[in-house]
């Protein structure tokens, strides 16, 4: 068994523990010693953080070869053509290479927290929302797909990771879970350092 906690992110957030120009970090809502996050979201991302201590429960979330499930609610401005979802779904060619297939469908204004401070909309331009699935995490990768189809992101909130989803949870809040893994995922892991922390032997341990 693994311990995992599920944090939603406010919105301006660094994920990681410190930061030497006075930003709000992870540390402000999350007060375990030897967790880290599972996997990164944007600074000006809002939405589903997973944090742990067990180095086999990391690696079945972040690691690539997981390809596990990330569903997001995306506010993009313009009203989205059934051409751009029909791109996405196929794949698009960024900078650093194409992307896998996503899944992509327009929907209603999703019932979210409010967001502070607020979009800035224009009143003679449309938005529109999507949910998007990707099973990769490239460094900005959802505001890049929508903005090569010409629809820029506007919001964008993590709303699930696999099974684990930021349903209930007000923006800083989190809640703490047991999850299960299989034998083969419980192989000794070597935890890595929290981002923006100086190397701290006592934080490479893992739990068992």
């Amino acid at each position: 068994m693994a311990a995992l906690i599920l944090l939603n992110k406010p919105f301006q957030t660094l994920c990681q523990f410190s930061d030497d120009q006075g930003r709000a970090t992870l540390g402000d809502y999350v007060d375990i010693p030897g967790v880290y996050p599972a996997g990164r979201l944007d600074y000006d991302s809002e939405g589903l953080v997973l944090l742990t201590s067990d180095g086999g429960l990391q690696h079945r979330i972040a690691s690539p070869r997981q390809k596990m499930t990330k569903t997001y609610l995306v506010q993009v401005e313009g009203e989205i053509s059934d051409e751009a979802l029909e791109r996405l779904r196929r794949g698009l060619d960024l900078k650093d290479g194409p992307t896998r297939p996503a899944a992509a469908q327009r929907i209603d204004p999703p019932a979210l927290w409010p967001r502070h401070p607020p979009v800035r909309e224009r009143a003679n331009i449309p938005t529109s929302w999507l949910e998007l699935k990707l099973t990769e995490g490239r460094n900005r990768q959802v505001r890049r797909m929508t903005a090569a189809t010409g629809y820029p992101t506007l919001r964008l909130v993590r709303w699930r990771i696999g099974e684990w989803s930021v349903d209930g949870l007000a923006p800083g809040e989190s809640r703490s879970l047991t999850v299960h893994l299989p034998a083969r995922a419980r192989a000794p892991a070597r935890a890595p350092n929290r981002p923006g922390r100086k190397p701290d032997k006592r934080r490479t341990r893992h739990k068992t």
